[in-house]
């Protein structure tokens, strides 16, 4: 491969997500990825210890789940999901129905996180509307959120530099706090919100931020005195990321609409899934027409999609990845140890199942913190992958990351970090 030519030929054509386009680094061309680790064409190695933007569960290119694909893609590629149905999609609403935390009914088939979250804000909203309760058409969410680049998704998520050019477009949110103690007391006019929705525990694109279980616990409780459609987005924690298979699991307290994308494939095919309990599926089963879930998309429950996440879900479901998701916790609860006990640049080092993150000590707490471009520079000259959400440091890797690649990852990141001091 001509590397050079591709690069250019990328510059000409591409526009890379989240890239400020003038002075743009240079893009490096991928040609192959196995288990942990990505190659370039020259032949060098990056162990992905963030699994390709939290997507790849069990390592890339696993021959497992290709096999799974190719045979699907042999048989029943692609068809219109409105008036046919076929056993893919059928068996993963099953299964996935059989897994989630809450008493869920029905999966929504959709393709990306952000439309998962568009889905389940418009169910709930018309929710209300087929009830002839209009009046309910708030929706509250926490600072600091992030659920999509969808305009709804966006009205949803914190006014940040993810959403600037559009405030004026997004309608209107009452936003709060993410509970810091198990006491939740808020100012909220119950009565008139639509629907609450959350990223259970960690907000993700907004910094790695983790907060406390008993205070999301008792705010959903609260949220159901008053009747509001609970949605939880896990859209990144689902899938054991946390700790736990869904970290709505860790909550007595349950959701009424659980979001998925992600690792639902194996980090293999775009799909997402929005479940819903019975409750917000019956106002939609209604003689009067006006009252249909008038959503879709081209490639809603595609059989090749189903078929990845299928075979994603039978390697996640074994007891070998379950042993592997904890040894990496036990590994970040160490290196955290290591890490307190240095006087390096770092604080707020926090740790919850695979996610280990900490925010480098030099320059403003944000996302247009340049140290993010530095620190992926530096570590991937020492073969490692990593991309910062400003000054915040993360690691989210492959299950099935070996002990030493990862040890390779804690040895870098201790390499880098004195050059912040």
């Amino acid at each position: 491969m001509n590397t050079e030519s591709l690069i250019t030929r990328d510059k000409k054509v591409i526009w890379h997500p989240f890239t400020p386009q003038k002075y743009m680094p240079e893009p490096i061309p991928i040609v192959k990825a196995e288990a942990t680790c990505l190659f370039d064409a020259a032949g060098r190695r990056y162990i992905d210890a963030i699994s390709s933007w939290w997507v790849t569960l069990h390592g890339h290119a696993h021959p497992y789940i290709a096999q799974k694909i190719f045979e699907q893609a042999s048989t029943l590629e692609q068809v219109i999901f409105a008036g046919f149905t076929h056993e893919p999609a059928v068996r993963l609403a099953e299964r996935i129905l059989e897994i989630l935390p809450a008493p869920m009914s029905r999966v929504f088939y959709s393709d990306n996180g952000s439309t998962s979250t568009e889905v389940a804000i418009k169910m709930s909203v018309q929710y209300w509307w087929n009830r002839n309760e209009p009046k309910r058409n708030k929706i509250l969410a926490f600072n600091n959120s992030y659920h999509g680049d969808t305009f709804g998704a966006m009205s949803v998520s914190d006014r940040s530099v993810f959403t600037m050019a559009f405030h004026e477009k997004l309608f209107e949110v009452i936003f709060i706090d993410a509970p810091e103690s198990a006491a939740v007391n808020y100012d909220i006019p119950w009565d008139e919100i639509a629907c609450f929705i959350y990223e259970p525990l960690v907000q993700g694109a907004g910094g790695m931020k983790m907060y406390v279980a008993a205070g999301l616990d008792n705010l959903i409780a609260q949220c159901r005195q008053h009747q509001i459609i609970c949605i939880a987005d896990e859209v990144m924690t689902g899938f054991g990321r946390t700790g736990k298979l869904f970290a709505s699991a860790y909550m007595s307290h349950q959701p009424d609409i659980i979001c998925l994308s992600k690792g639902l494939t194996g980090g293999t095919m775009p799909l997402s899934i929005t479940a819903c309990n019975q409750k917000i599926y019956e106002a939609f089963v209604h003689d009067d027409l006006l009252k249909t879930f008038f959503h879709g998309h081209s490639y809603t429950a595609n059989p090749i999609t189903c078929a990845a996440a299928l075979a994603s879900l039978d390697l996640l479901l074994t007891p070998e990845c379950n042993k592997q998701m904890q040894r990496i916790q036990q590994q970040h609860q160490q290196f955290r140890s290591e890490l307190q006990q240095t006087k390096l640049p770092v604080r707020n080092i926090r740790v919850l199942g695979t996610i280990i993150a900490f925010e480098i000590d030099k320059g403003k707490d944000e996302y247009l913190n340049n140290i993010s471009t530095v620190v992926t520079r530096m570590v991937m000259e020492r073969g490692v992958y990593l991309r910062p959400l400003g000054n915040t440091l993360y690691l989210m890797p492959p299950y099935c990351i070996t002990e030493e690649e990862l040890k390779d990852v804690y040895k870098v990141i201790l390499e880098i970090l004195p050059e912040f001091a």
